[in-house]
């Protein structure tokens, strides 16, 4: 594996070196596994040495100033350069291999045409497996791209393309950027183009998926204009990158990439049947994430990884903000708790925990391990609690300050939060220390009987004095009875409002989700809750009770059969279709596989299913009846209705032809060992697509036979032509059987056979992998004793490193709740 650039030596290269020019050339037109690349720098020197940072398949060669060098010289993805000083030309020609993992420049054939789709995602560090470069944030350059291409091909990028020739196609030069926002993506895209406020935009995406993007272009560009208008108004900045595209690519490792002018996103949000208005909401949220970041982490660059928050934090809060305020998604916020805080809670109950900002990053490959719900949701919920300490007018006024000073720059968190202090005229210092840089999450628990309001801190958290602004809110038969705000800045307080206020059967703390906290349910509130949480007329606070729910679960203090009570008194009634999605996803993700002795399952599963059936037949819109029919196939055990439902008999309203919705079924069927492999691949050539392919993947690995459970694990392990979301598909769906006894075997083989891909799998891909593939479902100490023999190893990936320790959190919590809550 290359070395990995370290922060010490980052900072030396910065000192060393500017980069003043970056002129790139490929060549699409060789075969399927490989491109030729030419790279020419020019960088001004100060000192007489630095390397330059390249992964070629096979190095051509490499001049300086016309003075050829030993190709002979790279090692570990490095290049050494000497005898500097002054202004220099370096020249790079390579043969390069296409990944097929998502990082670098990913290869996709869709295999519904043939058509062969190729973008590039350089985040974290993959940047030299496509050109030479300085490969670090804050080496920034202005970018000229030159891209030859089959003749049938579009280029797009993050300069304006120009079509120069046959195939040949030129991007007009960029402003300076960072290494890993640079992208091309090349193919037969299909596009949909327009402009607006002088800026002209396009989605494109394979054309298999035309009449998606035309059905749904109006809807995603409505997004783009109205998050332009209300950044444009709050930053006091126009978009800086001349033209805005949006490339919704295959197989695509994370929901989006950043690529200024040139937009990289997930193409499953292009929904090719029947969507919620949650799935609606997840892809206007991205294209609002995204569209912040072009200011806050394109135009100003954190200068280390360590400071990556300042990218996602920012642009996480910013997205909410903007669906709330600028689009037709007002309940935004509740998306965020439901989907976010659940993520982010998670992340702070795990080892791996870590603060904000200033988390230890000494190399680039460490810090993408910290790209999580930390990073993510809880830096968000921290700048909210920011907003309510300066007020919003001074963040505002900070941010913008902050954008205008260090404008194509590099900013960390010291101009951050010295840009806040200015503006809202206080000393931020002990804010930062124990919001940004203090990890933890507190619990806050509100005793009405006494209006006491109390805070407690985990044990691992250094003691610190966390100010919480917050609001508590209590419901009675469906009326909300009070509502009272204030600060709490010790470990207890009394509040007179609470103790005033008019008696209530629910009280819940942190009720407007204002804060980073567990909100601790009281026993009469947690006795109230299964026929009083629907009744709860503001739905922020049904979010909020949802959530401590949950996170009472995995911290062992709440049974999960309470949890399922309420799945079946309230889930079928709720109207917020982020809460139904999201809790379904806890039901079939972690509370009946994992959470629930194997003896309860079944009859759990019963009653999940019928709660489906009950929210199916009542849900007062589409998306909820479509939630409803997902929950109840993947709990319901009728073969002949599956079978019904399969050839579209009595199928639920819009569900008719839906080939997603018929994959569900499929896999339902599969995994109750209904359907052998034949008839999943005739399903599969049915449905000849990229979705297609991975779904009936995931339903051959989740037939219950000792065969199809062998089959997969090859497929998973040893077959190197598998892309990321082939293994992505067959490892989510292993583990998947109602006998524990047909896949206990494997559980060992997880812990030598998956570390073991990091020999050919790129870490961002290794790591969801490695993730998916967990043993979580075997439930017992042996499980725990294989992961603390493999975390042992010294030679662990970054990315097995952290999934595994994840995942053991994960299982550790299982464990803990059984023996608190065993079985009758």
């Amino acid at each position: 594996m290359p070395a990995s650039l370290t922060r010490t030596e980052a900072r030396a290269r910065a000192r060393a070196i500017t980069v003043d020019a970056m002129e790139v050339s490929l060549d699409l037109r060789g075969d399927d596994r490989t491109f030729a690349s030419r790279t020419t720098i020019r960088f001004t020197a100060t000192e007489d040495s630095t390397f330059v940072d390249l992964r070629p398949r096979t190095l051509h060669r490499i001049a300086l100033d016309g003075t050829e060098l030993d190709v002979a010289a790279l090692a570990d993805g490095r290049f050494p350069l000497t005898g500097l000083g002054g202004t220099h030309v370096l020249d790079v020609e390579a043969t390069m291999a296409f990944s097929t993992d998502g990082q670098g420049l990913h290869r996709s054939v869709d295999p519904a045409d043939d058509e062969v789709y190729i973008y590039g995602h350089m985040f974290l560090d993959a940047a030299p497996t496509v050109f030479a470069c300085f490969d670090q944030p804050d080496l920034k350059a202005p970018y000229t791209v030159r891209v030859e291409a089959p003749p049938t091909w579009r280029v797009l990028g993050n300069g304006a393309a120009r079509h120069t020739g046959e195939g040949v196609w030129e991007l007009a030069t960029t402003a300076p950027l960072a290494t890993y926002f640079v992208t091309i993506c090349a193919g037969p895209w299909v596009s949909v183009e327009t402009e607006y406020d002088g800026i002209p935009l396009g989605i494109h995406a394979r054309a298999s998926l035309e009449a998606a993007l035309h059905a749904q272009a109006e809807q995603i560009l409505t997004v783009t204009r109205q998050s332009f208008d209300y950044y444009h108004r709050l930053f006091g900045i126009r978009y800086p990158f001349g033209e805005y595209h949006q490339v919704f690519a295959p197989e695509f490792n994370a929901g989006a990439m950043e690529n200024p002018g040139c937009v990289t996103i997930r193409d499953i949000y292009l929904f090719r049947g029947a969507a919620t208005n949650d799935e609606i909401l997840t892809r206007s949220n991205t294209i609002a994430h995204e569209m912040a970041h072009m200011w806050f982490g394109d135009l100003v660059t954190m200068r280390w990884w360590d400071d990556l928050w300042l990218n996602e934090s920012f642009a996480e809060y910013m997205a909410h903000r903007t669906c709330v305020e600028a689009t037709e998604f007002t309940e935004a916020w509740v998306d965020s708790t439901m989907a976010r805080k659940l993520w982010g809670h998670a992340a702070e109950r795990a080892p791996s925990r870590h603060p904000v900002a200033g988390s230890a990053a000494p190399t680039a490959q460490a810090a993408l391990n910290n790209f999580d719900g930390i990073a993510y949701a809880k830096g968000s919920a921290v700048l909210r609690q920011l907003i309510t300490f300066i007020g919003d007018d001074a963040f505002v006024a900070g941010v913008r300050e902050y954008l205008t000073s260090l404008a194509f720059g590099n900013g960390e968190l010291a101009d951050f939060l010295a840009a806040m202090g200015r503006a809202s005229g206080r000393d931020l210092s002990e804010w930062s220390r124990v919001w940004l840089e203090t990890e933890g999450l507190d619990d806050l628990s509100a005793f009405q009987a006494t209006g006491r309001v109390a805070r407690s801190t985990p044990d691992y958290v250094p003691r610190v004095r966390r100010p919480h602004t917050f609001d508590i809110a209590g419901f009675t038969s469906g009326t909300e009875v009070f509502r009272v705000r204030g600060t709490l800045t010790k470990a207890t307080q009394r509040w007179p409002e609470l103790l005033d206020a008019a008696r209530a059967d629910i009280v819940l703390p942190n009720a407007s989700d204002l804060t980073w906290a567990v909100s601790s349910l009281d026993g009469e509130t947690l006795a109230n809750l299964p026929h009083g949480l629907a009744s709860i007329p503001d739905v922020q606070a049904r979010a909020i009770a949802w959530l401590a729910l949950l996170d009472g679960m995995y911290a062992a203090r709440i049974d999960p059969r309470d949890v399922l009570t309420c799945v079946g008194r309230a889930w079928p009634v709720e109207s917020n279709e982020s809460i139904l999605n999201r809790v379904s996803a806890q039901v079939i993700g972690r509370i009946l596989p994992v959470f629930l002795p194997p003896g309860e399952v079944g009859g759990a599963r019963a009653e999940v299913a019928a709660a489906a059936a009950e929210l199916l037949r009542g849900a007062p819109t589409q998306g909820g009846r479509l939630i409803a029919a997902r929950l109840f196939v993947q709990t319901v055990d009728d073969v002949a209705l599956l079978r019904a439902w399969l050839s579209g008999e009595a199928l639920p309203e819009a569900l008719a032809d839906d080939s997603d919705f018929r994959w569900y079924v499929v896999r339902a069927l599969a995994a109750l060992g209904a359907m052998d492999a034949e008839e999943i691949e005739y399903f599969q050539r049915v449905d000849d697509s990229l979705a297609g392919q991975q779904s009936a993947l995931s339903a051959l690995a989740m037939r219950p036979t000792a065969e199809a459970k062998a089959w997969a694990w090859r497929e998973l392990t040893e077959n190197r032509d598998r892309s990321n979301y082939d293994l992505n598909a067959i490892a989510s769906a292993f583990w998947t059987t109602p006998d524990l006894d047909l896949v206990r075997p494997y559980a060992s083989r997880y812990f030598t056979d998956i570390p073991a891909l990091a020999s050919w799998l790129g870490e961002d891909a290794l790591g969801n992998v490695a993730a998916l593939a967990y043993p979580l479902r075997l439930v017992e100490p042996e499980t725990l004793d294989l992961c603390r023999a493999l975390l042992s190893r010294t030679d662990l990936s970054p990315a097995v490193a952290r999934s595994v320790v994840d995942a053991q959190s994960k299982l550790a919590e299982a464990l803990a709740s059984r023996a608190a809550f065993p079985s009758p």
